[in-house]
């Protein structure tokens, strides 16, 4: 019964066509994530039924080997046996021969025994090899979906978190031109340009108190100049004028 239920699993895996199962699945992570689990217990459990298996397989064998060993050994028992009559016949010891054949066909009886069951296990151990062969087999085709259904399962959640991060992406691409930032943004420099002509202002109205300042004082220089021209004027025509009566 285990043993047909392990060849009926391995024909279903052989035959499962998991890129078609994906297709028609409504959800194919949860589905692949529920197949891996279902593959692992039964590559398990059919791990366990070849493991024993291969265990009668042994048995039978060490059975066969020691029938044959014991067939070898009565055989060898026999010989030794018969070789001994021959020896007390030939010098006339008629009841010690008999005696000794008797003990020959003894053995002999018993290396029938070992080699009819030698051969009697043969076709039990051929059978089992070759049940034993299809179930490695099997177990390997199994292993074999199971890896392919753990490649598809990482396969399709790397896919999966790729879309979420371009759906995020795409999202907040949207969420940009509803908000139109560009627009703040002209806002922005619009107010920094204002700034910066009020400063321009500001240094240029500084500018030109500061010339004004110069030129007042340059004038107040030049007044003074004037000023002292004409005292010296006024010096000198009085010097002419004293100069004239004295004469």
């Amino acid at each position: 019964m285990i043993k047909q239920s392990i060849f009926g699993r391995i024909a279903q895996l052989a035959k499962a066509n998991i890129n078609a199962m994906i297709d028609a699945a409504e959800d194919p992570q949860l589905m692949l994530d529920q197949m891996v689990r279902d593959y692992t217990e039964n590559i398990r459990e059919a791990e366990a039924a070849v493991a024993q298996t291969i265990g009668s397989l042994r048995l039978l064998e060490q059975d066969h080997a020691e029938d044959v060993r014991e067939a070898q050994e009565w055989g060898n028992k026999a010989l030794a046996a018969s070789n001994r009559a021959e020896e007390f016949r030939a010098s006339g010891r008629s009841s010690e021969a008999d005696k000794f054949d008797n003990l020959a066909k003894v053995a002999l009886q018993r290396q029938i025994q070992y080699e009819t069951e030698a051969r009697g296990t043969e076709p039990q151990i051929q059978s089992q090899t070759q049940v034993v062969e299809k179930l490695k087999d099997g177990l390997n085709k199994m292993r074999g979906k199971l890896q392919e259904l753990s490649n598809k399962r990482d396969e399709l959640n790397a896919r999966q978190k790729s879309v979420q991060a371009q759906s995020q992406v795409q999202d907040a691409i949207k969420a940009f031109d509803v908000l139109d930032p560009t627009s703040e943004v002209s806002r922005f420099e619009d107010k920094i340009r204002r700034e910066e002509a009020r400063l321009l202002g500001q240094q240029e109205l500084a500018s030109s108190s500061l010339d004004a300042q110069f030129e007042s004082l340059e004038a107040l220089g030049q007044q003074s100049e004037i000023e002292a021209r004409l005292a010296a004027l006024k010096s000198r025509n009085a010097e002419k004028i004293v100069s004239s009566e004295e004469v």
